[in-house]
């Protein structure tokens, strides 16, 4: 299958091994991908409001690139996952958000939510495959034992998002296994860090933070994993012996390619 690959802006700067490791990989596995020409920032963060249309056109710009390419369009930022897949929705099923959106854009034939957008650990479930990418693996991190924080915005609301069960995911683990370790399940892998809080209440987030790393530590986990770049910084941000990384730099060391 071919991928049209989405970064976004903080995977070129403050989360480049996010994107290092996942091209790395992608080179690895022999995947058809290509980064979005002249790609812009996704939003950053999704407009609650109905009426909100421009701060949804980078989104819908994007999406719509992706139509022409004939792409499945490949997203790995668990933020522009969120923002790409919600606004892509909206485009779908809401009739007056898709009329003004095409008015504004004016591309030469209308976007009505014809791509498919995916997150990477998708391409690695439904694509490749979990048993498949077992066989690729020349490092297997045997004797690791690795807990997934899943966060927020992978998961909810789920019924737009249809990444996993947003009360009790089980993807992660699934890649963990793959890669030979061992998956640790813990109960705040799902809840939020704090997000966005963390520029005028540090303190909370901190608070939030001690939570989930606490609770990983109390099941034996050694190393922690995620896909978000602001969860990872407000993770590590917090004192904590627990090494927190991005997925793909575990998925890189386990092919051999990091």
């Amino acid at each position: 299958m071919a991928y049209l690959y989405y970064p976004g802006c903080t995977l070129k700067t403050k989360a480049k091994k996010l994107d290092e490791y996942a091209l790395k990989s992608m080179q690895t596995l022999g995947i058809d991908v290509k980064e979005v020409d002249e790609w812009q920032c996704c939003g950053a963060v999704y407009p609650q409001a109905k009426d909100e249309i421009a701060t949804r056109l980078s989104a819908a710009c994007i999406l719509e690139e992706a139509k022409r390419e004939q792409r499945t369009l490949l997203t790995l930022c668990s933020a522009c996952h969120h923002v790409i897949k919600r606004v892509n929705n909206d485009i779908s099923t809401d009739e007056n958000i898709r009329l003004k959106i095409n008015n504004y854009s004016g591309f030469e034939t209308p976007y009505i939510g014809e791509t498919k957008v995916i997150h990477f650990m998708e391409m690695l479930r439904d694509d490749i495959g979990f048993a498949e990418l077992k066989k690729r693996i020349v490092n297997p991190l045997t004797g690791r034992k690795i807990g997934a924080y899943y966060g927020c915005l992978l998961l909810r609301p789920g019924g737009v998002m249809q990444f996993d069960d947003p009360e009790n995911p089980t993807i992660m683990e699934e890649f963990i296994k793959a890669l030979g370790a061992e998956p640790v399940s813990y109960s705040y892998r799902n809840e939020c860090c704090g997000s966005h809080t963390a520029l005028d209440n540090k303190g909370l987030v901190q608070g939030r933070c001690k939570n989930i790393l606490d609770s990983c530590i109390a099941k034996d986990a050694d190393t922690l994993i995620t896909a978000c770049p602001l969860c990872l910084y407000n993770l590590n941000g917090t004192d904590n012996n627990l090494p927190v990384y991005y997925f793909t730099e575990l998925l890189a060391e386990a092919l051999g390619c990091k």
